[in-house]
């Protein structure tokens, strides 16, 4: 029996697995529901079986429809690969980029990088997408990002890694808190105060909540969030305490004092790409350039000095 099998309906398949639904399948590529049911429902029919066990909520695959997905992402890798060299050989005149960056990195280091990007390389698309640290390491080991910038540490096992900056956290308190006169204090001494934090997708959360049981205590958290100008807000509307990379204490309403802590977290932030897959040439400009703008050895935008050292993968 001599298939036919429709690339675009591979594509779509795969997407839908990888989601567990046709909603949000159709949300991540951006085509309408009923056009990737009908096109996964004709692959079903070449192929004489069904792949997917349709539920209210969402889907499963079925034995075969798991065959499938494991052989679709291995041709969609082919192709992608065979694009993507295609565009090297053109001299990168065409193709996309899949960064991924959490909220707090971007608005710092990131508007200016991305427009030297495109004004090197304008028909390359930039699709750029915000998530915490947690899920942009599961995006890029999924290939739904081809690199991404993360807060360190990382299995560098898994991912090569170019670090560009070196922070450490303080402590965002109210001008009208007892602390907020001092010009060091020690976490422990926070702990009667509520805290502002991360969502815990993000790798601030984790990191924050490790240091504070360090510390000997549990926080009180009154707010979580996704987006770094609310936590900031809350702070200056008197809501609780946050611990900000000096990098956004420099952008801190005045009603709002950054002290150091006696015991430094520290905010070590890098680029991250697989180590096991082939890294496109697009990948590779985006990686070349960070180098040249992060790691020239100069004063970072908050006066942090970046790490002038990548690790191998490239």
């Amino acid at each position: 029996m001599e298939l036919l099998v429709d690339i675009t309906a591979l594509r779509y398949f795969v997407e839908v697995a990888r989601k567990e639904g046709f909603t949000r399948a159709s949300e991540s590529l951006h085509v309408t529901q009923p056009a990737i049911s009908k096109m996964v429902k004709a692959l079903e029919e070449e192929l004489g079986t069904p792949l997917l066990e349709r539920e209210r909520r969402r889907v499963r695959l079925t034995d075969a429809g798991r065959i499938v997905f494991e052989r679709a992402q291995g041709v969609l890798d082919a192709l992608r690969l065979i694009e993507e060299e295609v565009v090297e050989h053109a001299g990168l005149r065409r193709g996309r980029l899949r960064i991924g960056i959490p909220p707090i990195v971007g608005v710092v280091f990131f508007p200016t990088l991305l427009a030297a990007f495109h004004r090197a390389y304008p028909g390359i698309t930039l699709e750029v997408r915000e998530e915490g640290s947690h899920q942009i390491e599961s995006l890029v080991m999924g290939g739904e990002l081809d690199t991404g910038a993360i807060v360190l540490p990382t299995d560098e096992k898994a991912f090569g890694t170019m670090p560009f900056v070196h922070d450490e956290l303080r402590a965002a308190l109210h001008e009208s808190h007892p602390l907020s006169s001092r010009r060091t204090l020690s976490l422990r001494e926070l702990q009667d105060t509520p805290f502002v934090l991360y969502r815990p997708e993000f790798a601030l959360h984790d990191h924050i909540i490790d240091a504070c049981r360090r510390s000997g205590f549990m926080p009180t958290i009154v707010s979580e969030s996704s987006h770094w100008d609310f936590i900031v807000a809350a702070v200056a509307a008197n809501l609780g305490v946050a611990l900000l990379p000096t990098t956004i204490c420099q952008k801190l309403d005045r009603k709002v004092r950054a002290i150091r802590l006696t015991e430094p977290i520290p905010w070590n932030v890098a680029m991250i790409w697989r180590r096991d897959r082939h890294v496109s040439p697009a990948t590779r400009a985006w990686l070349d350039l960070a180098r040249r703008r992060l790691l020239v050895g100069e004063k970072g935008p908050a006066g942090i000095a970046p790490r002038a050292r990548a690790q191998s993968g490239t």
